[in-house]
Order: C-alpha cells, then sequence, then structure tokens
C-alpha cells in the first residue's frame, strides 16, 4: 500500500509505526514524533549566555554611538544604529539560525572588505593627503595656529610647567598676578588656590605635579611644544614658553578676513584667497601649506599620466611590472614542472627526500628571504661578491639591469616549490594509461610531454598559473625587501626607481617621505592595478575556458 493510499485510508505511516522507504516498502520502525527533528526554546544556560553577550555587544555599541553624536557624525551615526538594530534583531528573534551564524562574517566582510575599496575608490577622487586632510574651517584654525610671531609688546608672563595624566601643562602668572592654566588641547583658563613662592608666581595647583628643573630639561622638546591658545578663536593668539619660567604672546602673522575669505600677510601685505583646488593662494601662485580635502574628479588620474616627473617613470614601471608578473610565472612554472617530472620518476630512490628539500623556500617568510638576499646580494659586503667572486665589485642591487636579473632569480627561488607542488600533483593525477599507449604507438618522452602531458596539465594548472600572475603583478614583499624599488631613477623628484612595479610606487606615493603623502594620487594608482589585474585575469579566464573545451 503506498503512502497515498494509506493518507487515504487515515492510517498514516507514522502512526503504524513504520517509516516508508522512497519505492513504498516498509522501512526500519521509528518513534512518533522523530520523523523530523524540530529545535526546541534555548536553554536556560544559553539564553542567559546570549543576553550577556549581546548585553557587551550593546554596551560597546552604544559608546560607539554617543561618541558618532558628539562629534556631529550623522551618517555613520545612522548607519551604526541600523547596525546595532539589526544585530539586536536577528539575535533575539526566534528562528532564524542561518543568519545568527552568518551575521558576523557577513559584517566584517561589509567592514574590513566592502567598506574599504568603496572608500579607496572614494579617496581616488579627492585631494586628499598631506595638507589636504580636513576641512575649510579646520584649515583655516591651522594656518592661524602655525603662521604665529611673537607680539613685539608682549608682557612675561611667569610659568610653571605641571603635569597630569602624562600630560604636560603651563601655569601662568601676568603682570598683574592673575594665574591661569592651559596646554595645547586646552585654551586659557583663570584658577584660584594655586600655591605661589616668595616672588607671587604660582608655582603649584591642586591635583597637579610640578616638574623640577632637571624634569623639565629631560622633557624639554615637548614643553617647548607647548602653544597654549589664549582664547577659542585662534585669532587671539597663544602662549609659549622658550625656558620653561616665561612666556610670551604670539598672534598670528597671517590674519583672516571672514567676509571676504582671504588670510593677508601682516609683513608683505600679500593677500591669499581660496585657488579653488582646496589652498589659499597669492596672485603669484604661492600657496599657504594648510589647505583642506575636496572633490577632484579625474584629476588624479589625469596627473598619473601627465605630471612630467610622474609621466615617463610611471611607463617605465608599468610596463617592468608586466615584466616581472610574466617572467615570474613562466620562470617559476619551467622550474616547478622540470623538478615535479624528474622527482616523479619511479625509480628514482630517495625522491621524498629531495621533494622535502625543494619546499624548503617556501617555507620561509617571503619578506625575511628579502631582506637575506639583499645582504647576499650587496656589492660591497655581501657574500656573493666577497666570498664566491672573490672580492668583486658586482652591483647586483645598483645597476638597473642587473638589479632587475636579481629579482627575477630571487623570486623564482622563491616561488619555483609552490609549481613543484602544483606540477607534481597534477602529473600524479594523470592516467598512465595515456602515457603507455602514446610509447606503443612510436612516441618519443618529448613528443608524449608536448602532444599530451602538457596540455592536460595546463587544464588543471591555468587557473593557477593565472592567480599566480596576479600575485606576481602585486608582489610587494620581494621587491621592497629586496631593492627598496631601486636604483632610483635620475629624471623624476619622486623615489621611484628601475625595480619599482606599480604596487611599490602606489606604497611610495601614498607614504613617501620626499614628496609627501597622497593619498588621492595612490587611491587613483590602485583603481588602475585593480583594471589591469581584472582585465588580464578576465582575457586569461576566457583562453583556459577554450582550453578546457579543446581537450574535452
Amino acid at each position: 500500500m503506498t503512502d497515498t493510499e494509506l493518507r487515504q485510508a487515515g492510517t498514516p505511516a507514522a502512526a503504524k509505526g513504520t517509516a516508508t522507504a522512497a519505492d513504498g516498502a516498509p522501512g526500519r520502525p521509528v518513534r512518533p514524533g522523530t520523523g523530523r527533528r524540530r529545535f526546541g526554546p534555548d536553554t536556560t544556560k544559553g539564553t542567559v549566555a546570549k543576553i550577556v553577550l549581546l548585553g557587551l555587544v550593546d554596551a560597546l555599541a552604544v559608546y560607539v554611538l554617543m561618541m558618532l553624536f558628539l562629534s556631529e557624525s550623522w551618517g555613520a551615526l545612522a548607519v551604526s544604529s541600523a547596525v546595532v538594530l539589526a544585530i539586536n534583531w536577528i539575535y533575539l528573534r526566534k528562528g532564524g539560525l542561518p543568519a545568527k551564524y552568518l551575521a558576523p562574517g557577513v559584517l566584517f566582510l561589509l567592514v574590513f572588505q566592502v567598506f574599504v575599496v568603496l572608500f579607496s575608490g572614494y579617496i581616488a577622487f579627492t585631494n586628499y593627503g598631506d595638507g589636504h586632510n580636513s576641512t575649510k574651517d579646520d584649515a583655516i584654525a591651522a594656518i592661524q595656529l602655525t603662521a604665529q610671531k611673537r607680539v613685539p609688546d608682549s608682557p612675561a608672563y611667569k610659568t610653571a610647567v605641571l603635569a597630569k595624566d602624562n600630560s604636560f601643562y603651563l601655569l601662568f602668572t601676568d603682570p598683574d598676578g592673575k594665574v591661569s592654566l592651559g596646554s595645547t588641547e586646552a585654551p586659557l583658563e583663570a584658577v584660584s588656590g594655586a600655591g605661589t613662592d616668595s616672588t607671587g608666581k604660582a608655582n603649584a595647583l591642586d591635583g597637579y605635579r610640578t616638574l623640577n628643573f632637571q624634569e623639565i630639561v629631560a622633557n624639554q622638546q615637548q614643553i617647548l611644544g607647548i602653544t597654549v591658545p589664549v582664547s577659542a578663536d585662534p585669532a587671539d593668539g597663544t602662549l609659549r614658553t622658550a625656558d620653561g619660567s616665561n612666556a610670551y604672546q604670539f598672534k598670528p602673522a597671517l590674519t583672516y578676513d571672514a567676509a571676504a575669505d582671504t588670510f593677508t600677510d601682516t609683513d608683505t601685505g600679500a593677500v591669499y584667497r581660496d585657488n579653488g583646488k582646496g589652498a589659499f593662494a597669492a596672485s603669484n601662485g604661492e600657496t599657504l601649506t594648510t589647505g583642506w580635502k575636496i572633490d577632484v574628479g579625474m584629476e588624479n588620474f589625469a596627473r598619473a599620466f601627465t605630471d612630467p616627473s610622474l609621466r615617463g617613470p610611471l611607463l617605465g614601471v608599468i610596463l617592468w611590472t608586466f615584466t616581472f608578473a610574466v617572467a615570474s610565472v613562466a620562470l617559476t612554472f619551467a622550474m616547478g614542472l622540470f623538478l615535479a617530472m624528474t622527482f616523479n620518476r619511479e625509480d628514482l630512490r630517495g625522491k621524498k627526500v629531495y621533494r622535502i628539500l625543494m619546499i624548503l623556500p617556501y617555507a620561509f617568510p617571503a619578506f625575511l628571504s628579502g631582506l637575506v638576499w639583499s645582504g647576499i646580494l650587496n656589492p660591497q659586503f655581501g657574500w656573493l661578491n666577497q666570498t664566491l667572486l672573490g672580492g668583486a665589485t658586482i652591483g647586483w642591487l645598483t645597476d638597473p639591469f642587473l638589479a632587475k636579473i636579481s629579482v627575477l632569480v630571487v623570486n623564482l627561488w622563491l616561488g619555483f616549490p609552490y609549481m613543484f607542488l602544483v606540477c607534481t600533483g597534477a602529473l600524479q593525477s594523470l592516467p598512465t594509461e595515456l602515457d603507455e599507449a602514446a610509447r606503443m604507438d612510436g612516441a618519443g618522452p618529448w613528443r608524449v610531454f608536448r602532444a599530451i602531458k602538457l596540455p592536460l596539465l595546463l587544464v588543471s594548472i591555468a587557473p593557477l598559473l593565472i592567480s599566480s600572475f596576479a600575485f606576481n603583478f602585486n608582489n610587494f614583499n620581494v621587491i621592497f625587501m629586496l631593492t627598496g624599488g631601486g636604483p632610483r631613477f635620475a629624471d623624476t623628484d619622486r623615489d621611484i626607481g628601475a625595480t619599482d612595479i606599480l604596487i611599490t610606487l602606489v606604497y611610495k606615493v601614498a607614504f613617501g617621505q620626499g614628496t609627501g603623502r597622497d593619498y588621492g594620487l595612490a587611491s587613483a594608482l590602485a583603481i588602475i592595478i585593480f583594471i589591469i589585474v581584472a582585465t588580464v585575469s578576465a582575457i586569461s579566464f576566457k583562453q583556459t575556458k577554450a582550453l578546457e573545451d579543446v581537450n574535452s
């Protein structure tokens, strides 16, 4: 009797105490109610644990939301509030077990991957970098604070240096005997109850520790860097000390006219106006150091190919990047395949030991290996020149051509073990019948390899070769640790060298020492790298698909 007949007869299979097989035959007996597993309510311990963990998350979330509210970051506040509500809804509602497991991973993916990518893309269309990292109002305040000179008739303020919570404060006594306290972060504020010495100078305050002469000398640099705002208005100037005992008033050398939105130099009379590029500039083109972040559209992408100091080196870097990536893949694959075939012979003794030795370079971190090889190849005291070549002075890392050869050799040493492992596994998966049939037809070893083994290997290894190309296209470690991108080009004022690839160029543009940090241009170059790698990978995968169709 089938399940349908049983239901029509009012005697379902579960009521009979048996399970029905797929073909309608009776199966093994089952207990009533156990045909489908159901999850009951959480246990007491589970509920308590969930409440405690969720409470900790909510407590942290409330703190973050308060900070965002105080800083008036309304966009971040709205997004954070939505995330907190979503987390609470997911974990407090009944059911939805998959969402409870997926929520943490999805959240971290959005924060550490999606947001980073989108933010980097946004930065590429701005002038964000040194001198352009905040708003216009912040730039105006910073200019007034930094461009200051001592007021000629400023009275001397007797000064004592105090400390509290690992921060330094200055305690001032003006000529009228009024006592005030302040620091770089806290404007000048009148205080009462300060202790004084025999001259009437305030030198102590409850809750603060007064530094002695030895402590002032030991922290001289930090103390001399303290600039105490006279008020919340930067135009009122600051108080500074040069010896820890007396302070004088400083006022901005550039006065700001809010109505005209201009800065005027009090000495030369030069007027600096908003030039529309995130900075104040004079009529002669001179700009003030501090600017602000603005949207610049495609300007960063245009600069990459039009800036004279970047255009020529960039084209050379792009060409070398392709050469380095393609040559690295070809050399490591050729070496790995040769060794895999050599050590895959059944009559070879001790091949397990040889295989272990072959993968040793793969066990060392690439950045450490790069540093070791930079010492070995050092032209002055490297082991290769001094020991193996008898004191020769060959510029393995200082000559442009030899530096590129050195980079490729070191990357070959680092990369062939991976290809050796991949090719060994692929060779061992090939059916031996094909090899035997080809030999019976009279094909030689080279013919068998070229016509049978290599095409079959490429079907499975081609995607790995594409990923290896993408990896070497952005192989930061071996370039930066071995040569630092050098030797440096002579026709540019930027720190760009003969062995720089695009990713090291991006790093130097973003965190360069000589030309300053330019995050906008670096992000634009990173997008160019992504477009190049994505294009090459798409074309390569298309060719891989064609290769699979041919061999299928």
